[in-house]
């Protein structure tokens, strides 16, 4: 993955979070390109929780459980992309949603185009 001050090149897609990529010249919209994923907790992160709850702090093992769910969400979305021709992402987003308790999608999203 490369960093650049208006873009990320990664897997050959440009991903950028606005609507145009400086520079760039869009030649076609694709359309909505996603990723998703739907994890749960398990039953000892939940207690530890608990306990956490109680004295307070950063709760690691749902800040490691969220950042894996969104690195697949992205990659996830990137296979998409490329699958319909896209070789960029323009209005790159992150959503979550409760699935059901204890459970939640991540859904990674953006418009595919060709630049």
């Amino acid at each position: 993955m490369e960093n650049n001050r208006n873009f990320i090149i990664n897997d050959e897609l440009i991903v950028v979070s606005s609507n145009d990529i400086a520079g760039v010249e869009i030649k076609q919209h694709i359309g909505i390109v996603q990723g998703s994923t739907v994890r749960s907790r398990n039953v000892g992160s939940d207690i530890f929780a608990g306990l956490k709850n109680i004295i307070g702090g950063e709760l690691v093992g749902y800040s490691k459980l969220l950042a894996s769910s969104r690195e697949q969400a992205y990659s996830r979305m990137l296979e998409d992309a490329k699958a319909k021709g896209a070789n960029a992402i323009v209005c790159f987003r992150f959503q979550t949603s409760t699935i059901t308790q204890g459970a939640s999608e991540i859904l990674a999203y953006g418009t595919g185009v060709k630049i």
